[in-house]
């Protein structure tokens, strides 16, 4: 299997061209699991597969580490979106991908046939009813939270000191609560100003990792509906894979982010029969 390895904003992840690769469907968790192995695979997030689409420009489709599939990610739509323009398989810009949270608009900040940044009109978020909810951990512990849409599900938990946060002890509590019975994402979220968050996000299906685009405008998207942010401003959100400006137009009722986008390396992997 030849695979190209890319990351945004440090969310990084195994690419595969499905217009020359073919992949058995049946095996596709397993590859996802062997590939995303930091010490025997190649080591990422997950596995993404760019195929063609009947109702957008392309069609990307996303494995978790842990082989389960997601409906949706943000950075890696911005790694498509550089993917197929840098490798020939489209002039255009913007371009239309198709995920099962639905089709999302990428425009391409481009200079010298290099993609050196792209923003993905990611759509209005959707708010859980109640939006803000006490969360019981097992822990024992009352936790205030947002609750919000992206096309996938967050839980936002706002926090004094994100840097300090036990996101690993915490994150899987959240991650597999009862209230969430096809698991959730959540967003630990630190308020520096009215333009400015601070997150750390633990990732259902890969834990902890080190930027996740949806996340980041659940966050924003969050933070407005608690009055610490406000619409139509951009919202810089500092991750520790690096930064994503998140702004949600209230004209047009859709959240935009932007980031960087950028290829690591190519290779073949071997898949010798399980």
């Amino acid at each position: 299997m030849r695979f190209t390895k890319m990351h945004g904003a440090g969310n990084d992840y195994i690419y595969v061209n499905c217009f020359e690769e073919r992949l058995d469907e049946a095996r596709l968790p397993e590859i996802a699991v062997r590939v995303s192995d930091r010490r025997f695979g190649v080591g990422s997030d997950g596995l993404v597969l760019i195929s063609p689409s009947e109702t957008a420009d392309f069609k990307m489709r996303i494995f978790n580490a842990d082989g389960s599939e997601a409906k949706m990610c943000g950075n890696a739509t911005r790694c498509v979106a550089k993917y197929v323009f840098e490798h020939g398989l489209t002039n255009k810009n913007p371009v239309a991908i198709e995920t099962l949270g639905g089709i999302k608009t990428v425009t391409m900040r481009i200079d010298g046939g290099k993609v050196l940044a792209a923003r993905v009109d990611m759509g209005a978020p959707v708010f859980e009813e109640p939006a803000e909810q006490k969360i019981l951990l097992a822990d024992g512990t009352a936790y205030d939270t947002v609750c919000v849409s992206m096309g996938n599900p967050h839980c936002v938990t706002f926090v004094e000191d994100v840097q300090c946060y036990p996101v690993a002890e915490k994150g899987p509590l959240f991650e597999r609560h009862p209230r969430f019975p096809d698991r959730v994402n959540a967003e630990f979220v630190q308020v520096i100003d009215q333009n400015t968050l601070r997150m750390r996000v633990w990732e259902r299906g890969s834990g902890e990792t080190l930027a996740c685009g949806t996340g980041a405008c659940a966050a924003a998207a969050a933070a407005v509906f608690t009055g610490d942010c406000q619409k139509d401003t951009n919202i810089t959100i500092h991750l520790p894979g690096g930064d994503l400006v998140i702004r949600w137009d209230s004209v047009k009722n859709t959240i935009f982010k932007t980031g960087p986008a950028a290829e690591i390396c190519t290779g073949t992997f071997f898949l010798e029969e399980s």
